[in-house]
């Protein structure tokens, strides 16, 4: 008789389980089930999205969705819970929910249960919204030393506005009709509600890297406080902060102050004023020139009128009337200087003459030659000494003397000293 095949033992932890001995898929929705709740029940903060009420129903659905990433979880609520809820409850409100998470085996969903929901009033918003502020000024989000300043005449635009918008037509119209020809690389995107902020931060990141994309605005038609809440929101604050591309704002009226607006590079307060600044206006632009071009023809003029005054003035005087004139007056100065400076050197050189003949007597005068020529002579040994008493000779001795016409060779004769 066979054996009845024993059931198989299974893992009684996750971590145990292996190829050879998974769990049941039963076994697996069963545990998340227990382990889901366990879970105590616990208040949550988002946008409200797709509420659906139906009449008679014993519950409404909604998807609850985050305010700032792209997560949502469907919601059950008990139509006594929405009636307790004293503000509208359309898409886009901003609610928190006491809600327990539950985990459904059969079909693999997780929702919570709320069993009570309070719209988060605009009051406490703008002070979440103040207390951000603080927080992102503190880091320096907001100092104008990171503002970039705006290209003169951009290339092309990025722009990010409300689908079939007004905005987009008074930024594109004007900024046209200023410069045409203007090129615009436009996203439309939700501009308020629950993805607002998901599309709006993911169209500036997409712009941003676009390397023909000069300037970015981003534009809506204003709208009340509750609209303009995503532009409040940290994550798009943020994602604009990251922005390299020069970027503007134009998404609120000019006493509208979201976030958004301080973290910009530039705020425009409205759409058109957006357009005005991003380009310049061709028709002005024409006359700046013009009027440039006519100050510029009026200086050269000036300019010209002044240097052939200046050159009817030179051509008026004496000197260029008459150019030899100059030369004739200084010829005859030139012709007196030589003159005198020829008597001058006439005169120092008969007078040089003078004093030499005088120096030249008084030489002949002292001169050795003037003696010898009066009867004198000039004894010398034939060392060439100079005989000047009896006593530097002796007989025999041969001199030489030197008369004013030749020499003679003598010899001493008996004793010098006798």
């Amino acid at each position: 008789m066979a054996e009845t095949p024993q059931p198989r033992r299974l893992a009684e932890r996750a971590l145990d389980t292996t190829a050879e001995n998974p769990w049941p898929l039963r076994l697996l929705s069963s545990k998340m089930s227990q382990y889901i709740d366990r879970m105590p029940p616990v208040w949550v903060e988002g946008q409200v999205v797709q509420l659906n009420r139906r009449p008679g129903a014993g519950l409404a659905f909604l998807t609850l969705r985050d305010t700032a990433a792209d997560m949502s979880l469907s919601v059950t609520v008990h139509p006594r819970v929405l009636a307790a809820v004293t503000a509208p409850l359309d898409d886009g409100a901003h609610v928190v929910v006491h809600a327990k998470p539950t985990f459904w085996p059969k079909r693999g969903s997780l929702q919570l249960e709320a069993n009570e929901l309070r719209a988060v009033g605009v009051g406490e918003l703008l002070a979440r919204i103040e207390h951000l502020k603080r927080v992102l000024a503190a880091e320096g989000l907001f100092d104008a030393d990171r503002k970039v300043p705006l290209p003169f005449l951009p290339g092309t635009v990025g722009l990010v506005c409300g689908r079939e918008s007004k905005a987009e037509h008074d930024v594109v119209v004007n900024a046209r009709a200023r410069w045409p020809g203007l090129q615009f690389e436009t996203r439309e995107v939700a501009v308020q509600g629950a993805r607002a902020v998901e599309e709006v931060s993911a169209a500036v990141s997409e712009l941003d890297a676009d390397p023909a994309v000069e300037v970015i605005v981003v534009a809506r038609g204003g709208g009340g406080v509750e609209d303009l809440l995503p532009f409040s929101n940290e994550s798009l604050v943020r994602a604009v902060a990251a922005c390299r591309t020069p970027l503007v704002s134009a998404i609120g009226h000019e006493t509208d102050t979201p976030l958004f607006d301080l973290v910009a590079d530039y705020r425009a307060s409205t759409p058109t004023d957006a357009a005005r600044r991003i380009v310049p206006d061709v028709a002005e632009q024409r006359r700046g020139l013009a009027q440039s071009r006519d100050r510029i023809r009026q200086a050269v003029r000036a300019r010209l009128r002044r240097e052939e005054e200046t050159l009817a003035a030179l051509r008026s005087r004496p000197v260029l009337a008459d150019p030899y004139a100059v030369v004739s007056r200084r010829e005859e100065d030139v012709a007196a200087a030589r003159l005198a400076a020829t008597r001058t050197f006439s005169w120092r050189l008969e007078r040089a003459a003078g004093d030499l003949d005088a120096l030249r007597g008084r030489l002949r005068a002292l001169s050795p030659a003037a003696t010898l020529a009066r009867g004198y002579s000039v004894l010398r040994s034939h060392d060439g000494d100079v005989i000047r008493t009896a006593g530097d000779v002796e007989p025999g001795d041969q001199l030489e003397a030197l008369l004013a016409e030749g020499r003679l060779v003598v010899e001493v004769q008996g004793d010098p000293d006798g």
